[in-house]
């Protein structure tokens, strides 16, 4: 990559005062059916959540809530991941503690997340935006962990050990089948056995 194009994907597109107004205006427009983030300084479309898609945050959600119900996992919860040249991210879901975001407005602070969660769409985004930008964001902004499950590549891969400004320390991947555990203070194990049934 030359040092222009490098800039180029560096440059912000507009303020984040910018973005949320476009972004306000495009949920109300569309009731809710075009999502924006704003991640890396560059405006993003969110594709809309196909039913495996669904089913598989709903998958999580249901593990989590049985070995941990203490714990809450949001859906569609904004992030601001501004450590990360000012961003606005919505994952798919957010693991957090009970009632963490009562008060809190459509960006939270990601303070006191302890795990984000993304499940790859089949789209031409899906690959810079879940694979390497959204990494190095959520790291940056000190969330503990951020799994991807990647229907391409039929795994689970956790990020763990955030870096401020590098994103995270750690990576491990499994394939679909193999048990992933995510270690504490969470203590789940995920069976990812029944993720084979939501691939096209």
């Amino acid at each position: 990559m030359t040092v222009m194009a490098e800039r180029a994907l560096q440059s912000p597109q507009m303020s984040v005062e910018e973005f949320e107004s476009i972004a306000a205006f495009a949920a109300k427009e569309t009731d809710d059916a075009v999502r924006l983030e704003f991640v890396n300084g560059r405006i993003g479309v969110k594709k809309v959540a196909d039913g495996d898609h669904n089913t598989i945050v709903l998958w999580l959600s249901k593990r989590c809530m049985r070995a941990r119900p203490d714990l809450d996992l949001y859906q569609g919860q904004g992030l601001k991941v501004e450590k990360y040249r000012e961003g606005r991210a919505r994952p798919d879901a957010v693991l957090v503690p009970e009632d963490h975001f009562a008060g809190h407005g459509e960006w939270a602070d990601p303070a006191g997340v302890l795990l984000v969660f993304e499940v790859t769409s089949y789209d031409s985004d899906t690959d810079r935006r879940d694979r390497y930008e959204k990494p190095v964001a959520y790291g940056a902004a000190g969330i503990p962990f951020y799994l991807l499950i990647d229907r391409d590549a039929g795994t689970a891969k956790l990020y763990s050990d955030p870096e401020p400004d590098v994103g995270y320390g750690n990576c491990r991947t499994v394939p679909f089948g193999v048990a992933l555990v995510l270690p504490e203070p969470l203590g789940i194990e995920l069976e990812t056995e029944r993720l084979k049934e939501y691939v096209d």
